[in-house]
């Protein structure tokens, strides 16, 4: 049903005659079909999708794509002339529907927007407040409410009556945030929202962050040429925010619960201090039970506390310790139903689901075995089972249940990738696959396992891409210091092995993260292969997708045994006959970038030539959750700083370097190259650089990623190619 897909990013079949590929096919329009975003019903037997346009919602049956009515069109409204609605949320009884549009991004992932309440049964359309600009507008289980921020305070609106009353007044700018998570804890435990109503809609808790203590970072703001801003034509804005770097002071958190019969606002008795985070609240079934997890600084100590609301007596429930740190999927993810909740957990050595009482006692293992659980879907009260994906070896991912007598039940076959969303009664789920060869599909199951039907299965992009003249990814291994390590080699598509090749490393190389795949992916390294580079990518220690004691590895020694892995597989390619190994490169973008550096200034680097894009260049310029989590403070371990910080090699930097940033970088700061390319200058190094004034981490808009890539590919020719 064309009307509900959309394409990621429209192509043409030009590209497919030969020599047509352009670069830009790659990083801007090379994509394949996806489908529009589902929310599910509380009828579990349908779904809702917004149209292509933003102007519609629909109602779609499972079952039957035919079945479909609309649940809203924005012709039909009364006074109301907007028709591209960014976002919405429908009530459970689908009489209120909360949408939101003229979105203004705050941080990378939270915003402001005008948010307006829909009644479907009077056809009526309401925005939220006059003035608008709200913040994670929610709306009450009971669907008379709606909780919003504006100006860092909490606000509830009747919607019968049209009252707004501020539930707290010492939200300020810079000092206190109700609400809303500060940006640490929005970049690094991924919360934007903090707002959460009892199941009756009687109470509403919420974390305050108090960040009056926490250090100022001002970032210069230019006019520009991508969406300029007239107002800093002559002299540059400034856009300050708090940011608290490794070893400084955090908000002081504390979570706060408003109940709606006696206007009462109590602080609930939580046993943390100031040095304490708050990553995940969350009321449970039953509204006395307010669900509160805490972690100390160290992140390596996990408590779960039940709470009551109304007293603010808290109680704990779970406890959990670790000899390096705690993935923050085991606070975050945390599922509550009536009786029980489940925690993902990598306390066995491997990420599994723990079933746990509300009155504590020892967690009942429901998962095990030498593979992860790398997302839990959840519960099916109806058949007592439980949803989760999980790796099938590293490179995998399944989807499989298991049942309350621990027998598992597998709902996806064969290798490669597979993830599912299921309705909200689990009869059915839209299962997404992929694999090297195979793009993205997209199908509706039931959960018995017979296929209803397809939603996309890129049928024609798949044959489109079955041409020889597009590179493929082949998986291989590589050795280090007694690790058989997993990547992939990229080569183009007229590969002669008599020919001795330039080679480009890609890596990542993040704690917990996986470049290393069975999945469907394409981008700038297979228009680099097509271009005569050998292009190839290894996970080295410390990456996820295996067991916690290789990823630990790392601890307090970051950039240690990643540059060990990534310089042994550089020699592996190296070693190869059809490699030149006097054209090695590497590259890499935040702590890809960091890496980069690390490999290219340590003993017997082994590149010409490297390219590092907004990277970390001391972990001392990071903020405290991350770099904390993995290297505990400046002050208890000082040396793993110094060790771990390319600013401190510059002396030893071989290769030639091209580093390239953002001006706006909210996340790694310009601090962290101009520091780095001082040094080189001071030390008389010479490099290239690229700076992108008033853009961010991830260096986008107004198409601006062609030319990084060119730039980035012209450099690599330069320097890597006879």
């Amino acid at each position: 049903m064309k009307k509900i897909l959309f394409l990621l990013v429209l192509f043409t079949t030009a590209w497919v005659c030969a020599g047509a590929l352009e670069l830009s096919d790659f990083v801007l329009r090379y994509r394949p079909y996806g489908i529009a975003a589902t929310q599910n019903c509380a009828n579990g037997d349908y779904y809702y999708q917004k149209s292509a346009d933003g102007s519609k919602i629909f109602k779609i049956a499972y079952k039957n794509e035919a079945d479909e009515r609309v649940v809203f069109d924005s012709e039909d409204l009364r006074g109301c002339t907007i028709t591209n609605w960014d976002g919405y949320e429908v009530s459970a009884d689908e009489s209120k529907i909360l949408l939101h549009t003229a979105t203004k991004m705050v941080y990378r992932y939270s915003f402001t927007a005008d948010y307006y309440v829909y009644d479907t049964k009077s056809q009526r359309i309401t925005k939220l407040t006059e003035a608008g600009g709200e913040e994670i507008a929610t709306l009450s289980p009971d669907n008379r409410k709606v909780a919003f921020v504006k100006d860092n305070n909490v606000y509830v609106k009747w919607l019968a009556s049209g009252e707004v009353r501020a539930i707290t007044t010492d939200g300020k700018k810079n000092k206190v945030i109700n609400g809303v998570p500060d940006w640490v804890y929005q970049e690094e435990f991924g919360i934007l929202n903090s707002l959460r109503w009892s199941a009756d809609g009687s109470t509403l808790a919420f974390i305050r962050f108090d960040e009056s203590e926490v250090p100022m970072y001002s970032m210069e703001l230019y006019e520009g040429a991508c969406k300029p801003n007239e107002a800093y034509a002559l002299y540059p804005g400034r856009f300050d925010f708090k940011y608290p770097v490794a070893g400084e002071k955090n908000s002081v958190v504390s979570v706060l619960a408003w109940n709606e019969a006696s206007g009462e606002l109590r602080k609930m008795a939580l046993p943390i201090g100031d040095e304490h985070y708050v990553p995940h609240i969350d009321f449970a079934p039953q509204g006395e039970r307010l669900m509160v997890s805490t972690l100390n600084r160290t992140q390596n100590d996990l408590r779960i506390y039940s709470v009551n609301p109304l007293t603010g007596d808290a109680t704990e429930v779970y406890a959990e310790q670790s000899d390096s740190w705690i993935d923050p999927e085991t606070p975050n993810g945390v599922q509550y139903y009536d009786s029980f909740f489940v925690v993902m957990s990598e306390k066995s050595g491997y990420m599994q689901l723990y079933q746990c009482a509300y009155e504590g006692g020892e967690p009942k293992a429901l998962t095990s075995g030498h593979n992860n659980v790398t997302a839990f879907y959840g519960y099916d009260k109806a058949r007592r089972q439980f949803y989760y994906q999980r790796t099938n070896g590293p490179l995998n991912r399944v989807v499989e249940a298991v049942d309350a007598a621990g027998k598992r039940i597998m709902l996806t076959q064969g290798d490669g990738t597979y993830s599912a969303k299921f309705s909200s009664n689990f009869k059915y789920y839209i299962r997404t696959f992929s694999s090297l060869r195979v793009p993205n599909q997209y199908a509706i199951f039931r959960v018995d396992g017979k296929k209803v039907r397809n939603l996309e299965q890129n049928t024609e992009f798949a044959q489109k891409y079955a041409g020889e003249q597009v590179p493929h990814r082949e998986l291989i291994t590589v050795q280090s210091d007694g690790y058989t390590l997993n990547g992939y080699i990229i080569k183009p598509v007229d590969f002669d092995p008599s020919k001795k090749y330039p080679v480009i490393m890609n890596q990542y190389s993040g704690p917990g993260s996986q470049q290393v795949l069975n999945r469907w992916s394409m981008d700038w390294q297979e228009y680099f292969a097509m271009q005569g580079f050998i292009v190839a990518c290894v996970d080295g220690r410390g990456t996820g997708g295996r067991e916690k004691a290789f990823q630990s590895t790392v601890y307090q020694n970051l950039g240690k045994y990643e540059t060990i892995d990534q310089i042994a597989a550089a020699r592996h390619m190296a070693s190869l006959p059809y490699v030149d190994a006097d054209r090695i490169g590497i590259w890499g973008w935040s702590y890809g970038g960091y890496e980069v550096l690390m490999a290219m200034s340590a003993e017997g680097a082994p590149y010409a030539a490297g390219v590092a894009i907004a990277p970390v260049t001391s972990w001392r310029f990071y903020d405290t959750i991350y770099a904390e989590r993995f290297m505990r403070t400046p002050q208890e371990n000082p040396d793993g700083y110094r060790n771990g910080a390319p600013l401190e090699h510059t002396d030893s930097l071989k290769g030639k370097l091209l580093i390239m940033w953002g001006s706006a970088d909210d996340n790694v700061h310009i601090i962290n190259s101009m520091q780095y390319v001082a040094k080189l200058h001071a030390q008389g190094n010479q490099f290239d650089m690229m700076v992108y004034p008033n853009m961010n981490h991830s260096i986008n808009g107004c198409d601006i990623r062609h030319p990084l890539y060119q730039r980035v590919l012209n450099f690599f020719k330069t320097h890597l190619q006879k």
